[in-house]
Formats: C-alpha cells, structure tokens, sequence
C-alpha cells in the first residue's frame, strides 16, 4: 500500500512542488509495489503449504481474499504494460487502461480493511491519503488552482473524510455508533487517530507549495516573466 499510494503522490507532487523530474520514479514504485504484492501471495501460498486447490478455494469463498486477488491480477496487467514498447503499441489505449490504478488501489485498501479486523487504524490512514490524492485530482479536474490555500482546504476536506470513514466503517463492521468514533477524534488522552494524521500529512504540502512559488516568483528567466509550465499526466 504505501509504495502504491506513493505512485500516485508522483503527479501531484511533481505540480505542488515543481519537481518534474519525478516522473522518473513512477514506474518504479508501481513495480516494486506490484512486487510487493507478489510475494504477499507467495507467501500466502507458503502457508498453505502450496495446495493451490486449497488456495483457489480460499480465494473463491473469501471475499477478502477474492478483492485481494482481483487487486493482484489487475497490477500485474498494469506491470506487463508499463515497458516502453507496450506503452507505444497501445496508445491512446495505454492511458485509459493505466487510470485502472486508482479501483484496483480501493480494492487493495479494502482488502487491508478486512485483513486488519479490529484495529482499522493503518487502513483509514492510507485510506485517507488516497482521498486526499483523488481529492486532488478533482480539484485539478476542475482547474482549481495548485495553491497554499486550495491545498489547506484539501487537507482540511481529507481529514474530515477520513475521521468520516473510520466512523462508517466501525459502523457497519462493529456496530459502534459513528458518535462515537467520531467524537474519538477528540479526545487525545488515549491515542491521536489517523484523522488527524492525514491531516498532517497532506498540510505539510501547503509551506512546501508556498515556498515554490515564492523560489519562482523571486527567480530570473522564465520562472520571473510568467507561471511555469507543467507537463500534463496520465495519472
């Protein structure tokens, strides 16, 4: 999960900080997640002590395992369609194909969910930076501007949305009112819940963002005489 989300912090990052040059590890966090999730499997089919009839039948009366699998097959067509040569012959298709990142990222997060049981506290948390990246492609969707106070509002919206979905989920899960959970955030005697982790998280952007700016308002060249340009991304 984290090498997963950090793939698709790679494109806001690279306009929140002016970082271009980022686009240059993406594709390597995609790989080594998929990596990841391998020998996650793998592993899984170790302690089965490789009955694979026993691990299809798992996969196919347990949902978790069912998403999780689904999640699995989705990255390795994305990893076998990441090389320079297929990104050639599919094209225009390569894009639309690749935005599948972003279900088979919910699928992984809910499959993270359900392992977890109980304690939600690390799924919530990635789950939160998720809506703060998809949050941000909203925001660039409809042209809001990549500004310290748009990206203050996002990482206010973030951590309100993932205080939110800690509280569905115990809901449903559990039975615990939302009340409940959601007044947790509150209280900081027992332990600082992943709202507001998200919220940090995401807010650490806004000084990073300010600073860029004032770098490229205060430079020479073409960074004084207009706004930057910025390559446009698939993802």
């Amino acid at each position: 999960m984290r090498f997963l989300i950090l793939s698709l912090a790679v494109t806001p990052m690279r306009r929140i900080a002016n970082a271009p040059k980022l686009i240059l590890v993406r594709r390597m966090l995609g790989l080594t997640a998929l990596a990841y999730a391998l020998v996650h499997f793998t592993l899984y089919i170790t302690d089965q002590k490789f009955d694979l009839a026993r691990v299809a039948s798992e996969i196919v009366f347990r949902f978790y395992l069912t998403i999780g699998f689904a999640g699995l097959l989705g990255l390795v067509v994305l990893g076998v369609t990441s090389t320079d040569g297929m990104i050639r012959r599919l094209g225009k298709a390569w894009p639309r194909l690749h935005r599948l990142v972003y279900p088979l990222t919910a699928l992984a997060l809910l499959h993270f969910f359900i392992q977890s049981k109980i304690d939600v506290s690390n799924p919530v948390y990635w789950s939160g930076l998720f809506l703060a990246l998809m949050g941000w492609r909203l925001m660039h969707h409809f042209k809001v501007p990549t500004a310290p106070l748009p990206l203050l509002g996002l990482s206010v919206a973030a951590g309100l949305a993932t205080a939110g979905l800690e509280a569905l989920w115990y809901a449903l899960a559990t039975g615990v009112p939302a009340s409940a959970v959601l007044s947790a955030n509150l209280d900081f005697a027992y332990d600082v819940r992943p709202a507001w982790w998200v919220f940090a998280t995401v807010v650490l952007i806004v000084p990073l963002n300010l600073w860029q700016n004032r770098t490229a308002s205060g430079g020479k060249g073409s960074a004084a005489k207009g706004p930057i340009s910025r390559p446009a991304q698939a993802h």
